[in-house]
């Protein structure tokens, strides 16, 4: 199995009780496959696979997490309480039996060799922002940037509200006002500037 020494540094760092699981947890992971890899990514042991993130493990001070990088591995047992889907595991007794964690690895590479990308779960829309009067009233003053203002996604809305809303004074939200109607009049989003171009 390709071990990083980064990881076996690590395990060697944690407490007693974390030692034995995650050096289980690091065997059963690699005898899914010769093809695993390990890294150390922020600051825990993770798993790859084809360079795509597996899964990972960390200890804690009374608990090891291990879990899934695929939201479709496990996570009928994600656990709101702890990091990864198996909860706050304190023991082997913790830990489903060897055979379970094999076949969720398997499926987690199953995932990875069919393309699919993993979500980090469905996404909170959030709350729009106020628009301001001032900035309202010179939208609908320019035919174009109505038109325009109109399409915009959520996000592009989003990013002139915060930046008219954040103005310290009425001078500097009065020039941000002008800046943003003649740019979203033009279609540019407010980081246009940035933005991939096709």
């Amino acid at each position: 199995m390709a071990t990083e020494p980064k990881v076996d540094a690590y395990i060697a760092r944690q407490a007693d009780f974390a030692r034995p699981i995650l050096t289980h947890l690091r065997g059963v992971v690699h005898a899914a496959s010769p093809q695993i890899e390990e890294a150390v990514k922020w600051g825990m042991p993770f798993f790859t696979f084809k360079g795509q993130n597996l899964c990972n493990m960390a200890g804690f001070k009374a608990h090891v997490a291990f879990g899934f990088w695929h939201d479709k591995v496990a996570r009928d047992g994600a656990s709101e309480g702890a990091m990864g889907q198996f909860g706050r595991i304190a023991s082997l007794n913790d830990l489903p039996d060897d055979a379970t964690l094999t076949a969720l690895v398997a499926q987690a590479m199953a995932l990875i060799d069919a393309g699919e990308k993993p979500r980090s779960g469905p996404k909170q829309a959030r709350e729009p922002l106020p628009l301001h009067p001032a900035f309202a009233a010179a939208i609908q003053a320019d035919p174009a940037a109505t038109a325009v203002w109109a399409a915009f996604p959520p996000g592009k809305v989003r990013d002139y509200c915060e930046w008219i809303n954040d103005a310290k004074s009425d001078a500097t939200r009065d020039k941000r006002i002008a800046q943003a109607v003649a740019w979203i009049a033009e279609g540019k989003g407010r980081n246009w500037k940035y933005e991939k171009r096709s």
